[in-house]
């Protein structure tokens, strides 16, 4: 741990059902680098590791709708190519097999659109009031994070992939941001990103 350059958190929740809706993170996230900070001169980088808790939901219904272009023909090409047999090819079809994960051509033609369609649900989809569909996005956005990295089958649980198709999210904590990504965002709405998270919509 004296060596450790980077913190990771894993979970962060409010425990007592008084305090919901009531945004104290910040204050938290703050208290807890400082210290670990003090203790642990070398961290210098702050993260959380989290989960894309409405993903799937939420390609699923896109798929239902049957949006057009939702896929690009390279990613078509993939599907088709990693299941031959018409429907059996479709992004929805190889999401509905339980263990698709475990199956390294499968799970190889899955993570580009998997990939591309996470960074959109997370940089681009809003509720009516503009607030990002994934809640644990708007906590630590409003919190003062950025995106970081997203993890391709970082958590393969059961719970990992009906929620998120395995995908998982790193916020990130930069002491010197948090104030301005805080403000864009409750002011703005802004979603702070880094590039490689951007770069998957292209």
């Amino acid at each position: 741990p004296r060596h450790a350059d980077t913190a990771i958190f894993y979970s962060i929740s409010n425990a007592q059902k008084g305090l919901a809706g009531i945004s104290f993170g910040n204050f938290l996230i703050k208290r807890v680098v400082d210290e670990l900070s003090r203790e642990f001169p070398r961290l210098k980088t702050f993260a959380t590791l989290s989960p894309v808790i409405g993903f799937r939901g939420w390609l699923e219904r896109v798929l239902e709708e049957g949006e057009p272009g939702l896929l690009t023909q390279r990613e078509h090409k993939a599907l088709k190519s990693a299941r031959p047999g018409g429907a059996k090819g479709t992004l929805k079809a190889l999401l509905a097999e339980s263990e698709w994960h475990g199956d390294e051509t499968i799970a190889s033609a899955m993570r580009a659109p998997l990939l591309r369609l996470g960074a959109r649900y997370l940089i681009q989809e809003s509720h009516q009031n503009g607030r990002p569909l994934d809640p644990v996005a708007h906590f630590h956005l409003s919190n003062g994070a950025r995106m970081g990295n997203l993890n391709w089958l970082a958590d393969t649980s059961d719970r990992g992939m009906r929620q998120a198709a395995g995908l998982m999210i790193n916020y990130v904590y930069q002491l010197d941001e948090i104030e301005d990504n805080h403000e864009a965002y409750t002011t703005n709405g802004e979603r702070v990103c880094s590039s490689s998270i951007r770069g998957l919509l292209k």
